[in-house]
């Protein structure tokens, strides 16, 4: 098995040889909720490309173990990136969307209150319902192994969601109407696709029309319907193999 991942704020003038302190919640959980002990192998992440490779060195009391660090190693940045603009799912389905396009390895998701959106984000609940999902993505980063944890925005309007895909090296609308495979479009090598996944009731067709005007063609993923909380993993599965971050 591989070593358990855990998040530390900052890895700056971390070398090998050295050692790291991990405290507070994530000390707590290492000491008291995996139980891990002097000896087994760890690594500490900063969620964005470096992680710290080592073995636990000591344990002290419930919340602090102390780190051997053995090795440096940082993610190469991804080539394309994809990002998925996520309508807001009913209920925790949001969650749901977030950590398995996470564990799959999404690099950014951006929450879309679209017009046939169920749930809308407002006030207070637009904060927690953010921190929740932005909370997901760390927890799953962790669990997935990651070193590079997926950027979770600040919600986009409809307009700003096109400026956003108008910018893409490859954009597009997940739908089921769609004529052209996802399976079958032409992918760049480079820069950054941007994937729009509708919410239950679909994308309006005024949304359709906004998209496309910003170059976002409609693509359908197969012969089946997916709820809107599946259809970004789904598709960033396809788009990982098919760009070759996979192989």
């Amino acid at each position: 098995m591989t070593a358990p991942v855990f998040l530390v704020e900052s890895l700056a003038g971390v070398r090998a040889g050295g050692t790291l302190t991990l405290d507070g919640p994530e000390g707590r959980h290492a000491v008291s909720v995996r139980r891990l002990r002097t000896g087994e192998e760890v690594v500490l992440t900063d969620g964005h490309g470096t992680g710290a490779h080592g073995t636990v060195a000591a344990v002290e009391g419930k919340d602090r173990l102390t780190v051997a660090v053995t090795e440096l190693r940082t993610e190469d940045p991804p080539r394309p990136t994809i990002t998925v603009v996520q309508a807001l799912p009913k209920g925790d389905r949001g969650e749901l969307a977030v950590e398995t396009m996470t564990e799959t390895g999404v690099d950014a998701i951006v929450p879309w209150p679209a017009a046939r959106c169920v749930t809308q984000w407002k006030g207070e609940r637009a904060a927690k319902a953010l921190g929740k999902w932005r909370a997901t993505a760390r927890e799953a980063g962790k669990q997935s192994r990651r070193l590079t944890f997926p950027e979770v925005a600040d919600p986009l309007t409809t307009k700003q969601v096109a400026a956003l895909l108008a910018d893409a090296d490859f954009a597009a609308v997940l739908h089921e109407e769609g004529s052209t495979p996802l399976a079958t479009a032409e992918l760049p090598a480079e820069g950054r696709i941007v994937l729009v996944v509708g919410p239950e009731g679909g994308v309006s067709p005024e949304e359709l029309t906004t998209f496309a005007e910003a170059g976002a063609k409609p693509y359908r993923l197969g012969k089946t319907v997916l709820r809107t909380s599946t259809a970004g993993t789904a598709a960033t599965a396809l788009l990982l193999g098919r760009t070759g971050r996979w192989s």
